[in-house]
This record gives structure tokens, sequence and C-alpha cells, in this order.
């Protein structure tokens, strides 16, 4: 290897430093003390959406008679089983680069009828001027959920509705009204309500969210998903990546969740993933975004979804393809990789550390400058942020295969 990965984007809205900044407002999950409070099961502030109506029937018992105004509508969704223009289904083949420059392309299959469910929140990608982003999805988000989650296809139904996020004017200023975080967090609780009411089906599910997504998804399973058996029994297993799920020190269980533990073993079911991933060579600086809760006594939990029991592993990065070459240390002389994913094994190694008051994925690059590949992968901010554009995408081959033998414990206990 003798040069770096060829700059990429996580989603076309992510693909420079500027928009980069396009993550987490709210990085530990909690809202800002000036914010409005939102009694649990509530929609939240703003033009109410939603009203739950009288109970007619007893299933499912937590959400009984609840209608969406909003969710119903097919447009309301970035992904659902069956849509035809679902980036969850699209543009997902894998080119495998192996150390000797020669590529092996796995063409995906989605499952057919697989026997649990994904709700996906995407991260901050959203462009629109205002401090919340509108109902109308434009290519950051379809982009970031092709990246994001569209490989989860291959284990699970993937659904992920639209939600007026916190945009990322926000956070780089000139945002032309003020965020309104209890919408946001309103339209992630009212789509899965909907979710629960109308599509669930008493299946298992499966919550994946990077960054604000799951800071929203931190705060639906404490309100709403770990008080209720009902929903628990539900529950897989939660991904909250790039985020702090706050839990007391040496202990899996605790903090942000009473009952929801740490998974720590592959076939583990109703626990929770989450990490935040800084390179080896640039540790979280003090002033770090990430690693730590924002608030409260405790550490963030660090679980490496390659190993959850602990230990250095090697990471199944699955990064997306945004230029002809990607993956060689000379794109002019390599092939051209016309698949949506590339993966380059062996390249990176993953161990959960706890270091000067931070808990995070530590990545290190493997690298040999022999070989025809290239020597590094892009996804780098400021050292506060780490390689916070990159948290899903570096493991995200274990993150499928981690759901996948989740779902089969899940079915068959």
């Amino acid at each position: 290897m003798r040069r770096s990965l060829l700059a990429w984007s996580v989603a076309f809205a992510l693909s420079s430093a500027s928009t980069g900044a396009a993550c987490s407002e709210d990085p530990g999950g909690a809202p800002d003390a000036g914010d409005a409070a939102t009694a649990p099961g509530t929609v939240g502030t703003g033009p109410t959406e939603s009203t739950p109506q009288p109970a007619e029937s007893a299933e499912p018992a937590a959400y009984a008679g609840y209608t969406s105004q909003t969710y119903g509508d097919e447009a309301a969704w970035l992904c659902r089983p069956a849509m035809t223009d679902s980036p969850c289904l699209t543009e997902l083949d894998l080119s495998v680069v192996a150390p000797d420059g020669t590529v092996r392309v796995e063409p995906f299959e989605p499952a057919e009828d697989p026997p649990i469910d994904c709700f996906y929140v995407y991260p901050t990608v959203s462009q629109d001027p205002g401090g919340n982003a509108d109902r109308s999805p434009g290519p950051e988000e379809t982009g970031v959920a092709n990246v994001q989650a569209g490989r989860f296809s291959g284990v699970c139904d993937v659904y992920a509705p639209v939600y007026r996020q916190v945009t990322v004017g926000v956070i780089l200023g000139g945002a032309t009204g003020v965020p309104d975080r209890e919408l946001a967090y309103g339209d992630v609780l009212d789509a899965w309500k909907h979710y629960i009411v109308e599509d669930n089906d008493g299946r298992g599910v499966v919550l994946i969210g990077h960054s604000q997504g799951s800071s929203h998804l931190t705060r639906l399973i404490r309100e709403e998903i770990d008080p209720n058996p009902e929903l628990r029994d539900l529950l897989v297993s939660a991904l909250l990546l790039g985020s702090a799920v706050r839990v007391p020190a040496g202990q899996d269980v605790g903090g942000d969740f009473a009952e929801v533990p740490a998974c720590r073993a592959a076939d583990q079911v109703g626990c929770v993933v989450s990490y935040a991933s800084f390179r080896s060579t640039a540790p979280p600086p003090p002033d770090s975004l990430f690693g730590r809760p924002r608030e409260g006594d405790g550490t963030a939990l660090c679980v490496n979804p390659a190993n959850p029991t602990g230990g250095a592993t090697d990471l199944q990065a699955e990064l997306p393809v945004r230029a002809e070459g990607q993956g060689f240390a000379d794109p002019t002389a390599a092939p051209a990789l016309d698949t949506g994913f590339v993966a380059l094994p062996g390249l990176l190694r993953g161990e959960c550390v706890a270091r000067n008051g931070f808990s995070y994925l530590e990545v290190t690059v493997q690298a040999d400058r022999t070989d025809p590949r290239a020597d590094d992968i892009a996804g780098d901010l400021t050292p506060p942020w780490g390689l916070h554009l990159v948290d899903v995408s570096l493991a995200l081959g274990d993150l499928v295969e981690l759901v996948a033998g989740q779902a089969e414990a899940y079915t068959t206990s």
C-alpha cells in the first residue's frame, strides 16, 4: 500500500469538512436544559401530528388504538419493505479487494421474509435552511440511509422514517430558525408507535441509529421500551452508534437504562451495542464530543460488534464506493468498482478501550505498503470528532453479522 484511500462521503451531504460536521448536535442524547420537556408517551411540542385514540383492541396493549396522521403515508418513510424506490434496497453489492489486489464481487440479496425488522433513525444530515428539517427528504437523507442501513436488508425488513430532525445549519451556524429537538423526537416517537401498531405484528425488532438518530432512540428506549415488558420482549437489540449510552463504571446496565443491558455475547438478545470510534494514533482529546456522557455520572458504554466479549479483533469495514478505483493505492491503474460498497479485509482492527476518562472503539490501521490496496481510510474530522463520520461503516459487516446471529437466537429461543 502506498497512499490513502480516496476520500469518500458517508452521504452526499457529508463529503467535505464543512458538511462533515453534520452529526449529532446532542451526542450525549440529552436535550439542552432550555428545551421544553415532553412527558413519556407524548408526541412532542409543535403542531400535533397524531392523537391517541380510544382503545379498540388489546393488541398491542402498549399503544392500543393509536393512529398516526403522518406515518400511514408511505411518503413519510425513507425505507419500508416493498418500496420500489427504497435506498435500503438498491446499489448494495460489495466488492471485496484482497491483499493481492484481486476483486471478488458479492451480489447483494435482500432477505425474503426475514424473521425480524429493523427500525433505523438517521444522523444529522439535512441541508434544509431552518432549525428543523421539513418532511421532504433530499439526497442527503436517502444517501445516508443507503450507506448505513441498506445492507441490513439482508437480515431484516428495514423501516426508516423521515423526521424533522435538527439540521446541519444548527451545528455550523446560519440556520434561519431555532431548533426544536422535541419536534424531532416527537416524529420518531410517532413513527415508532405507528410501526408497532400497524407493521410489527409481534416480530422482533432491532433499533439502529447513529449520532442524532442514536440520541432519539436512546430516549425512546429509556421512556418507552425499558419500563415496558411487552415492548422489551420485542427488542432483539439496539445499535446506538456514535453516541454515548451512559452506564455505571464497570457495569453493563444502569445509567440510561434500568433493564436493557450491554450485548456481551454474539447470540445475546434484548441488549445494546454502542461505541464512538477514534484512531489509535489520535485518541480523544480533553474536549472530545464523544466517548463519555455529556451529563450525569458513569461512563460511555463501548461494545465492539466484532467481538462483544472484548479484545482486539479485525473489523469488517464496508465502505461506500464514491470514486472509480477506490480501494487501491493507485486509482489510475486500478480496476473500476461498479458496486455500492468496497471491503478491504484485514485493513482495520478495533478494540474497546478506556483511557483518560474516555471509553471508545480504538481503530488501528494495519497497512501493508507492499500491496496494491489503499493504505488508509477517510472519515476524520477535527480531533474532538474522531472517526465519527464512519462509525457505522468501520464495522458494518460485523454489525450485520451480529444482527443475523441475534435474529436466529431471538426466533429460536
